[in-house]
């Protein structure tokens, strides 16, 4: 192999390497964001909020700072403790967003739930968390 091939074959790996551990990066958060949820951790969830985001859940929906969401978190989970959490679906669109779209069940309840993650700063944080039921569609 001539030395021009070699440099071009080389860089051709190291792009699929790059574009391999964004894909792999982007599903290790969705997995971590749905571990979160899953066990109720609203501490662990709170570490991949933005600043602010949107909530909705049965009973209380708005805007809230990323401490305040925190809190909200903790109290929907504690009045709905978890009995499993499933990721259903995951998707990204264009414009660098992400989200996903679960089952969240607990006691005689089931939230269909979804995040949105868009990117800041070159990280991708919650940006809409929703916990919605049959009421809601």
């Amino acid at each position: 192999m001539k030395i021009p091939e070699f440099r071009m074959v080389a860089a051709l790996m190291f792009m699929f390497m790059i574009f391999g551990t964004m894909a792999v990066s982007a599903q290790t958060l969705n997995a971590k964001i749905a571990a979160a949820i899953r066990t109720a951790n609203s501490k662990d969830l709170s570490t991949y909020f933005n600043n602010t985001l949107d909530i909705a859940l049965p009973g209380n929906e708005g805007t809230f700072s990323k401490a305040q969401a925190e809190m909200v978190m903790r109290d929907f989970f504690s009045k709905n403790p978890p009995v499993s959490f499933t990721l259903n679906r995951e998707g990204r669109s264009k414009d660098g967003s992400e989200f996903g779209i679960g089952t969240y069940k607990c006691g005689k309840h089931e939230y269909r739930t979804s995040f949105l993650l868009k990117p800041v700063q070159g990280n991708l944080l919650i940006h809409q968390l929703r916990f919605g039921g049959d009421e809601d569609e």
